[in-house]
């Protein structure tokens, strides 16, 4: 039994290779659109006050031209580092999430030192520094992620496999 036709009798579906490869330029089109707005916010914040404020907008800058890249150069090397960026951005976007809610919790705190539970939290949330904003940079890394899922540069096309290296 040849390769596609152990595809079709497990239940997946292969896309031709024209659809696939429109789908994942639409997709790194949408990234750049995103890392380039967000990147513009950042900067519009004044999001730069210490080395923590400026990992994203360094992560973001690094991406344009490596996904730019991605759209004329189909190379390994450049994959995985497409790769390797967009873990950083899911782990800078986690990190951000947690600085953004522990400074608005320890403001809560200092005003109201009274308060607790779920109050606490809610507060938190919805305090000065916007705490859900960071997941930003956690959607684009998945978006990334998703744009090399199974790309035929560093997979077995016909196999799904991962190939060494």
């Amino acid at each position: 039994m040849d390769a596609e036709s152990r595809m079709m009798s497990s239940g997946q579906v292969r896309i031709g290779d024209r659809e696939s490869t429109t789908i994942r330029r639409l997709l790194i089109a949408v990234f750049v659109f995103g890392v380039v707005g967000t990147g513009a916010e950042l900067i519009l914040l004044e999001h730069t006050d210490d080395i923590w404020q400026w990992t994203p907008i360094i992560l973001l800058g690094v991406s344009v031209p490596l996904a730019g890249s991605l759209w004329f150069i189909s190379a390994k090397w450049l994959m995985r580092s497409f790769q390797c960026i967009m873990v950083l951005f899911v782990v800078n976007g986690a990190l951000g999430l947690y600085q953004h809610y522990q400074g608005n919790l320890e403001f809560e705190l200092e005003m109201y030192p009274s308060i607790s539970g779920f109050e606490l939290v809610w507060e938190a949330l919805k305090g000065a520094t916007p705490s859900l904003a960071p997941g930003t940079m956690v959607l684009l890394g998945m978006l990334g992620l998703i744009y090399t899922f199974r790309h035929p540069t560093v997979t077995d096309t016909h196999l799904g496999q991962t190939s060494g290296g």
